[in-house]
């Protein structure tokens, strides 16, 4: 059986002008169609910048290797014209902050219909009537199409993001740490949101993020990036449960626990690699605990993880790990 992806990278590798190496480095990633897949990793790693190369929303200056493929088509190759389309109808994103993606100065419901009005894929009947429809969806009052995003909350204005990114019916949505500048509770709501919405139309979904409490609710699959690569992948419930890379098992211990007696958390020592500078061996063996000579010298391919189907860790003493963890014990 042939799985289809709305989102296959593969080799994916960003070289900006002024690093001494690629931003992004051999980046393997896949979103299935109606599955939910989270990009985790600490600021700097590459979320972003991942995520945006499915739209080839990329930095000046920047090359690139490797394929992005959007429901087959790679990105990276597409004319101008297409890619112009690919951000109407086939993905869309919700960025992090609603207020810096709205023009101020225009009302809620220009902005929501301009897009698909201006490339002529409704007309503007249809294009308000979807967007009077996908509002209520999300909770949003019948009043906000007619405000400016000055007069309505964060949390109603990132409502108004998820039924902007929905307006074109896309196969894949990007949702770049959507629920950052939000309390507690509209976090909540919103990441309840955007799971309902993904399941009933089907949607491939990327969500970015740093939280892993939110991947671990939302997620069918994550992956763990650090310094531009992903470090580990499988199975959201295998992966937190029995992480295999010293990288995850740090964020996990570093996180919170409400089940857990309370005290200082262990903080990961030290720094994410200099992007002005070159690399040798493992990017995280600087800050790794399980660090030896192999892994300054060499830097571990990702490969299975044995019993774990699924589950991807690039590191040499994986197995190690694993007759560590407390979690196997």
């Amino acid at each position: 059986m042939t799985t289809t992806y709305a989102l296959d990278i593969q080799g994916l590798r960003i070289t900006l002008p002024d690093t001494a190496r690629p931003v992004l480095d051999g980046v393997d990633l896949t979103v299935a169609a109606g599955e939910t897949v989270a990009l985790v990793g600490e600021s700097g790693s590459g979320k972003t910048l991942t995520s945006r190369s499915a739209l080839r929303l990329l930095p000046p200056g920047a090359l690139t290797g490797g394929t992005v493929a959007v429901a087959g088509d790679d990105v990276l190759t597409m004319s101008a014209e297409r890619v112009r389309a690919l951000r109407t109808r086939t993905t869309a994103m919700i960025f992090q902050d609603p207020r810096a993606a709205i023009n101020p100065l225009r009302r809620i419901g220009d902005f929501l219909t301009e897009g698909v009005v201006l490339t002529k894929a409704m007309n503007r009947a249809d294009a308000t009537a979807r967007a009077t429809g996908l509002l209520r969806e999300v909770g949003v009052d019948d009043s906000v199409p007619g405000k400016y995003p000055s007069q309505v909350s964060g949390g109603m204005l990132q409502r108004v993001m998820i039924a902007a990114a929905l307006m074109g019916d896309p196969s894949l949505l990007l949702a770049d740490e959507p629920t950052t500048a939000l309390d507690v509770t509209t976090q909540a709501e919103v990441v309840a949101l955007l799971g309902r919405l993904q399941k009933r139309f089907g949607t491939g979904l990327l969500f970015v993020t740093h939280d892993l409490d939110l991947a671990a609710a939302l997620s069918d699959r994550v992956s763990v990036m650090y310094a531009g690569r992903i470090v580990e992948s499988g199975p959201a419930h295998d992966l937190f449960a029995h992480p295999r890379h010293p990288y995850t098992a740090a964020l996990l211990a570093s996180t919170p626990r409400l089940d857990a007696p309370s005290g200082r958390l262990p903080a990961i020592e030290g720094l994410p690699p200099d992007l002005r500078t070159e690399l040798t061996g493992c990017p995280f063996a600087p800050r790794c605990p399980l660090a030896t000579e192999v892994c300054d010298q060499r830097d571990p391919e990702p490969r299975p993880v044995p019993g774990r189907p699924g589950q991807r860790a690039a590191c040499h003493h994986s197995d190690l790990l694993g007759r560590n963890s407390a979690a196997d014990a």
